[in-house]
């Protein structure tokens, strides 16, 4: 399975999110991945959109998995209802075993796969792994960047309070910025 993300910002709570799954002929998938990059180049062009992730199948399987993020409902049902969108779609449905399937989610919920996704996962130890050389680094370095404004706000340097700012931090780190990155770089190990 290769991930192919894309993205110009953070998810808000406004944001949308469509998930699009295909199902491809196997022998439509160069044609199909032609098509992909020019959609997702349209998609870019369109007011409110935040970026795109793209799960490939694994080798053997045909099932293709698009998330596109818009900045609120609206942008997204802009880009979903688009003539622009319905011609590229009637463009490539003969290379597709069925009809799309699509769903939209709102705020950051998507992110959060729900245990019946048939994505396929990387194997535990793997995932055990790259969390931890992810967050290991930030426990060490946080802490260090939030000390000038503990120092400025003594009210904030209370056991709990600090805590909660720098696992705030870490996490919104882990999943906006680092984790996505580090993903794309280690994904051909981390799906073998």
């Amino acid at each position: 399975m290769s991930m192919m993300s894309s993205s110009t910002s953070a998810p808000s709570q406004n944001s949308v999110t469509i998930r699009i799954q295909h199902r491809v002929n196997p022998d439509a998938i160069e044609r199909y991945e032609d098509w992909l990059r020019h959609i997702i180049e349209v998609a870019g062009r369109y007011c409110g959109h935040q970026g795109v992730h793209v799960m490939r199948p694994p080798p053997g399987h045909h099932d293709y998995e698009i998330a596109l993020r818009f900045a609120s409902e609206g942008d997204a049902e802009r880009w979903r209802h688009s003539e622009e969108r319905r011609r590229l779609v009637d463009d490539i449905q003969p290379a597709l075993q069925q009809n799309e399937t699509l769903e939209i989610h709102s705020g950051i919920d998507y992110w959060f796969t729900a245990p019946e996704s048939k994505s396929q996962q990387p194997v535990r130890w793997k995932q055990w792994l790259v969390t931890t050389a992810v967050i290991w680094p930030l426990t060490m370095i946080v802490p260090i960047l939030w000390q000038p404004i503990l120092t400025l706000l003594p009210q904030l340097d209370i056991w709990g309070v600090r805590n909660g700012l720098f696992a705030a931090t870490i996490v919104g780190l882990v999943v906006y910025v680092v984790m996505p990155r580090v993903v794309r770089l280690v994904a051909k190990w981390m799906f073998r």
